[in-house]
């Protein structure tokens, strides 16, 4: 019998992060930002980490952002990595966005030998799913 082939893993949708997922199915990238200190916070939380406010709101961000750090994956290791053996070699950055906080995602659009700490990206959205619309950048137009 042939072993059947693992999914894909996606986020699971919570009350907590379901405006973050409602968003990016319509291709806007939102972080929760405190009413009391003006901070944007990522990850969707119940509270403030800079004050400790539970007034959040979700608010709708550039979408612009500069790679602080990343990493090519060139082979997958267990067998739950296999999904993603056929997007080798792909990129992984963190991504410090124009709001302040930094991102985790992947560069997509570039060849992985361009890709480069300091360069400006902009996000595009990946429909995996009906439900489910991953963020990922690409570099930014000039």
């Amino acid at each position: 019998m042939a072993e059947k082939a693992p999914e894909r893993p996606l986020p699971q949708i919570t009350e907590l992060t379901e405006p973050f997922w409602h968003a990016a199915r319509e291709g806007k990238l939102v972080l929760q930002r405190c009413k009391s200190c003006g901070e944007f916070i990522w990850c969707p939380r119940p509270s403030c980490v800079e004050c400790g406010s539970d007034q959040l709101e979700w608010e709708e961000a550039s979408g612009r952002g500069t790679i602080y750090s990343f990493t090519v994956i060139r082979q997958v290791v267990g067998r739950g990595s296999k999904v993603f053996e056929k997007e080798i070699p792909y990129v992984i950055a963190w991504v410090d966005l124009e709001e302040g906080p930094r991102f985790y995602t992947n560069i997509v659009d570039c060849a992985v030998e361009k890709v480069e700490i300091g360069m400006p990206v902009t996000v595009v959205f990946d429909p995996v799913t009906s439900d489910i619309s991953l963020p990922k950048f690409r570099p930014t137009s000039q």
